[in-house]
């Protein structure tokens, strides 16, 4: 029987949990995200506690399903300069995005939440700043065409495990909060827990 329900249907988010050979099942939470992010942005959140309110908003909307089954919730907010950036709508405003990050540096919050019989029993909310190269006008639309099917479900508009790797010259964090998901201290809980053997 799987010891973890992922309220997400990220793939990446997925691999990483099967790469660490923690079994799961995937049981999408089914919320309106943008209107619940700007209804936080409205009450005057951090993005940093946003990422956090979201994972356990989803968290506790699967877990009203499944009250019996330990519930993992994620979000991941991307903040320049004190404005939140979505994913991207088309190729033109992944563009519009990356040219926007080009040159600058900005922080990732990769927030992840536990939910067990509709409460929240473990958190973590893992800051990454990430410095992006300055980009020429031509690249970046060369690499947009190049990996829009990737791309287009990702804050930011690139995937540091892809060619978004080249957009950056620095990154200060941790590399499994970049995905979406903060996995180290995951782990670490599941084994304190005893929800995994070490």
């Amino acid at each position: 029987m799987p010891v973890l329900c992922l309220a997400s249907g990220s793939e990446v988010r997925a691999e990483l949990l099967r790469n660490a050979h923690v079994r799961f099942e995937v049981s999408k939470a089914r919320i309106d995200e943008e209107t619940a992010r700007q209804a936080m942005q409205a009450e005057g959140l951090s993005p940093r506690d946003i990422a956090d309110h979201l994972a356990e908003l989803k968290a506790l909307k699967v877990s009203a399903r499944a009250p019996d089954r330990l519930v993992l919730g994620c979000d991941q907010i991307l903040e320049l300069d004190g404005t939140i950036l979505t994913k991207p709508t088309d190729p033109a405003d992944a563009v519009s995005q990356v040219l926007r990050l080009s040159g600058r540096e900005h922080r990732l919050h990769s927030a992840a939440v536990l939910v067990e019989d509709n409460r929240p029993v473990w958190r973590i909310t893992e800051t990454v700043r990430m410095t992006m190269r300055t980009l020429s006008k031509s690249y970046v639309d060369s690499y947009v065409t190049r990996n829009w099917d990737q791309i287009r479900y990702c804050v930011g508009a690139y995937q540091l495990e892809s060619e978004g790797v080249r957009l950056f010259e620095r990154v200060d964090g941790d590399f499994f909060s970049v995905l979406g998901l903060p996995l180290l201290p995951l782990l670490d809980h599941l084994a304190l827990r005893g929800v995994i053997e070490t």
